[in-house]
């Protein structure tokens, strides 16, 4: 008996063995909704270039429908000996309308077929995550505005740089997913093409509308190369590529909350909503959220590396190799989908405590720049003359245990005579965070025009 699926080339169906490696219907028949739409405009326009009678492409459009029907009802059946969505969908659908159903195969292959049901898919996906994002960072920015005074330190090599804001310091991550935002759009624009009619690999002979059918499905133009459209995963890589960047920009905001959540920081407090206890001791509130965000990076950056190391070394067209582009792909952008949601859950539910902030914001010497700066601008210093005086006076209050605002006037006249009193008024951390008006500088003033620029932005 020949293969039903594979036709009179084959005396028997696979080696148990060979159905479990080589069926996909366990993962993809996430593409049932982009499988059913794709099958619609292609026999819609199989109807109008005459190729199929319209009264057969009606009744391929009604079966198509019951089908679609069926799996969000539930009460679809998938096989696995069917191997995939398209054969699943098209045998239930021979079963409703006998061997007519057969003819919307015409003029396609399963290699054109799941190319464009993963665009589709992937496009959907881009469409769903771009709007998260936007929502992470519509909380950023309003909490940046509610927060553009409160001063915290600002760190290089995670020691005390210079005071900065914490809503300086939330709007950096708004800039940063701005970026993750354009990469995905420009991979959402790059894959806009449609590969549907590449058929194999060759194209068809049948006079088909390829435009008709790029057009119904909302892409902006038809693929130009049936080899490349049916070997293309480009647009997979290019999307995970934008979703582990942006995975790593999580990650790295993670990881400041798990800092600022420790006793030794005391930054953020986050409710029980985003933590967990410990077993053992009573005492813990733990992170975990954002330690699992942290963590979940790695799955989407593996997604990306595994496609990759998949591609690198396939000859033009398609190779069953490629199957294996789909299951790394959903669990990636799952994967980040859900991150995304963790942190704008975690960003709205913090307390930050802004006197700790404060009081952290001025240790370790942390407006030495701003006496540096001082001793330019009033004394006409060359900056590394300035420089060479401040490192004085910092190691004469460290080695006295004290704060540079805690030297008298005659301490830092000292090390540098022309010292006036005017130099406390740069060594409160409130005024070194005002003055710093330069545009993208960290003054209260500039971050509530960001924050509200962002939030006009992002509506």
């Amino acid at each position: 008996m020949s293969n039903k699926m594979w036709g009179g080339r084959f005396e028997t169906g696979p080696d148990a063995i060979m159905e479990e490696i080589n069926a996909s219907i366990g993962f993809d028949y996430r593409f049932a909704a982009q499988d059913i739409a794709g099958s619609k405009a292609h026999v819609s326009m199989l109807a109008k270039t005459g190729i199929l009678t319209e009264a057969d492409a009606q009744a391929i459009s009604a079966g198509l429908d019951q089908v679609k029907a069926e799996i969000e009802a539930g009460t679809f059946t998938f096989s696995r000996e069917l191997e995939d969505i398209h054969m699943n969908v098209e045998s239930r659908l021979a079963k409703l309308l006998g061997p007519n159903a057969g003819r919307l195969h015409t003029a396609r292959s399963r290699n054109d077929q799941v190319a464009l049901d993963f665009r589709l898919w992937v496009r959907d996906a881009i469409d769903q995550i771009d709007s998260q994002i936007k929502d992470l960072q519509k909380a950023l920015a309003e909490r940046a505005k509610q927060h553009a005074d409160a001063v915290m330190p600002g760190f290089t090599h995670l020691q005390s740089a210079q005071p900065v804001t914490f809503g300086h310091h939330l709007l950096a991550y708004v800039e940063m997913l701005a970026r993750d935002r354009g990469r995905l759009s420009d991979a959402r624009d790059r894959l806009n093409e449609c590969p549907l009619g590449a058929a194999a690999l060759a194209g068809t002979s049948f006079p088909i509308d390829r435009n008709m059918t790029a057009a119904a499905l909302g892409f902006d133009r038809p693929t130009a190369n049936s080899l490349d459209s049916v070997s293309d995963r480009d647009f997979v890589l290019e999307t995970l590529s934008a979703a582990s960047i942006c995975a790593v920009h999580l990650s790295r905001l993670a990881e400041e909350f798990v800092l600022w959540t420790t006793p030794q920081f005391g930054f953020v407090r986050l409710s029980d909503k985003f933590t967990t206890g410990s077993s053992i001791m009573p005492q813990k509130r733990n992170p975990d959220a954002a330690e699992l965000v942290r963590g979940k990076t790695g799955r989407v950056i593996g997604g990306l590396n595994g496609l990759l190391i998949v591609m690198k070394g396939l000859p033009l067209a398609y190779s069953k190799d490629m199957q294996e582009d789909k299951e790394g792909t959903f669990d990636a952008l799952h994967t980040l989908s859900l991150c995304l949601a963790a942190m704008a859950g975690m960003v709205r539910d913090m307390t930050p405590d802004t006197q700790r902030m404060k009081a952290a914001a001025g240790a370790g010497f942390a407006t030495a720049t701003d006496l540096a700066d001082w001793l330019v601008r009033t004394l006409k210093m060359p900056f590394r003359d300035a420089h060479h005086v401040t490192g004085s006076l910092v190691k004469l209050a460290s080695d006295r245990n004290i704060g540079l605002e805690a030297l008298s006037l005659a301490d830092m006249q000292t090390v540098e005579p022309r010292i006036t009193a005017e130099v406390f008024d740069v060594l409160g951390v409130e005024k070194s965070v005002e003055s710093r008006t330069s545009y993208g500088g960290t003054a209260p003033s500039n971050v509530r025009q960001q924050a509200d620029t962002w939030l006009k932005r992002l509506g």
